[in-house]
């Protein structure tokens, strides 16, 4: 399958009247990952265009077996790496079975034309593995065999071989443990130094015991290894290993210049800490696990003695079941007619097109085979740190230049719109399954980034009440007034379609909630919304 390119003049003439990006381009090639879960998503969609096309024939359309299937997977798969069975339409005729000849030769395989169960298992696993991407993959098309060159890597990693400059598979760095190991080799693999070069640099790895357990946590900054792949326009990679009773988890976050106590940890869990001169001490109190008895009564409460307890972040699943019981005892939602309280009214939308996000994208991850819901979530978990300069700009800068912005990391990601939309429709499940705001905040950028604009109504929400983002009512109202104005212009609806009047309560509620005035939209560059393309 091939997805095609956005054309070259209108890709030129968007980026001329696009609001020049804070992150660069090599940076957007490493930060958002997923084209896996896209990819298996806009295979979805070809079949089903291919079944409309068929339907509209006088001939009747042909029957697609799972054997079909499976074959189209193995030609989607050959094409990539360079092996032409031509158009993946799932009949192996002489021209795949050349291909696939071709395959066994690359890979030392007996030349039969005919796949063994193994070596089409790891021909579409590889496949799948190359579009997440990484410093492999983009190290391999940079060699003389281009892409199919990390088909020979990934084959001696899953027999056991170790590779040119990694210890990963022979035990790890001088008693590392294995999942730091692994992070040093993935480092060395996109830069010059080898992984015992990179050890052996000041800066590279700090130790601290940053959950209080009694035992070494690692901190690696990828900003000294000389890689531009893991380092963007102002910030770096850094990772961070916290000891738990299951092993090593991994934090990563964009930074430069830390120390461990730039961080602040509870069990495998880190967060940047303050940076001033209390942060070492806040990192210390945070990272306390039991609730601390203040030994103190409040009179205000009639003597009721207080506990005190680690500030945590507001919790949207929290704040959507009390708006919940809210709106039965009320007899159900609020209306344009009804409306009495603006915040309850947006409230009420808000939870309920995260209900909408959230069966929608569970539908669409239900579509990735051979993917864990931890690996999705681990590939979403890329929305956040990608799209941070942009999300730390939602509550200063208008929602055109944030679009501007978001519209030039879409066309600079490498992804097609199709893959970039369906991967940000799972994430944007997976955000709010998990309660990560980044993520979820992340996702919905990219979808309004990618001319869905009924997707800014999350925006505004957030930016409403507050969660995930500064609290700022009058650039919501400028988020729900973009999603309102596409609506109202005829644009498909993707939460609660069949509720009338939705779209005329948001403008009501949003526009009493910012004091009565209705908030212009800013036009983003040159006004004009990022196209969407199908692939036939």
């Amino acid at each position: 399958m091939f997805i095609k390119p956005l054309k070259p003049a209108l890709t030129a003439a968007f980026l001329a009247t696009s609001v020049t990006s804070p992150a660069a381009a090599d940076e957007l090639g490493a930060a958002i990952a997923g084209a896996v879960i896209g990819g298996v998503i806009v295979n979805e969609v070809h079949k089903n265009k291919q079944r409309r096309r068929a339907a509209t024939t006088y001939r009747r359309a042909p029957t697609y077996s799972a054997a079909r299937a499976e074959n189209r997977e193995t030609q989607v798969a050959l094409n990539y790496f360079g092996f032409n069975s031509g158009t993946p339409d799932g009949v192996l005729g002489r021209r795949s079975r050349a291909a696939i000849t071709q395959y066994q030769v690359h890979m030392g395989y007996p030349a039969t034309g005919h796949l063994a169960p193994y070596e089409r298992n790891f021909l579409v696993s590889s496949y799948n593995r190359a579009q997440v991407g990484g410093p492999q993959v983009i190290k391999a098309m940079q060699g003389p065999q281009g892409v199919r060159g990390v088909l020979h890597t990934w084959r001696d990693e899953a027999a056991g071989i170790r590779a040119p400059g990694s210890t990963y598979a022979s035990g790890g760095y001088g008693g590392l443990p294995p999942e730091v190991s692994h992070a040093v080799d993935e480092i060395a693999a996109s830069s010059e130094p080898t992984g015992e070069q990179l050890l052996q640099r000041t800066g590279f790895m700090q130790l601290a015991d940053l959950n209080g357990d009694g035992r070494n946590d690692y901190v690696l900054d990828t900003s000294v290894s000389g890689s531009s792949f893991w380092c963007g326009a102002s910030n770096c990679s850094v990772m961070v290993f916290v000891s738990t009773p299951q092993g090593y988890q991994r934090n990563d976050f964009l930074a430069r210049g830390v120390t461990p106590a730039s961080f602040a940890c509870h069990q495998g869990t880190c967060r940047m800490a303050d940076t001033g001169p209390d942060a070492p001490v806040q990192a210390a109190q945070n990272r306390s696990t039991v609730m601390a008895f203040s030994g103190q009564e409040n009179a205000a409460l009639g003597g009721i003695t207080l506990f005190d307890q680690p500030e945590q972040s507001a919790s949207l699943t929290s704040y959507c079941s009390k708006v919940s019981l809210l709106t039965s005892s009320n007899g159900g939602f609020m209306t344009a007619d009804s409306m009495n309280d603006p915040e309850l009214a947006l409230g009420e939308q808000f939870c309920l097109a995260r209900t909408y996000a959230i069966n929608a994208g569970e539908a669409r991850a239900g579509k990735v085979a051979g993917a864990s819901q931890a690996q999705i979530d681990s590939q979403c978990d890329a929305f956040g740190p990608a799209l941070k300069p942009y999300l730390a700009k939602l509550g200063s800068a208008g929602s055109g230049e944030v679009m501007g912005d978001v519209q030039k990391f879409v066309l600079q990601s490498g992804m097609s719109l199709e893959q970039l939309s369906n991967t940000a429709g799972i994430c944007l499940f997976s955000g709010y399954r998990r309660d990560d705001m980044d993520v979820a905040l992340g996702a919905a950028l990219i979808l309004t980034g990618t001319g869905q604009r009924p997707y800014a109504e999350l925006i505004g929400h957030h930016l409403a009440l507050g969660f995930g983002a500064p609290n700022a009512v009058k650039k919501a109202q400028e988020w729900y007034s973009m999603a309102v104005i596409a609506l109202e212009s005829g644009a498909e609806p993707v939460f609660a379609p069949g509720q009338s009047g939705r779209a005329e309560l948001i403008k009501a509620a949003s526009s009493e909630l910012a004091g009565g005035r209705v908030q212009p939209v800013q036009a983003s560059g040159g006004g004009a919304a990022l196209p969407t393309f199908g692939s036939e």
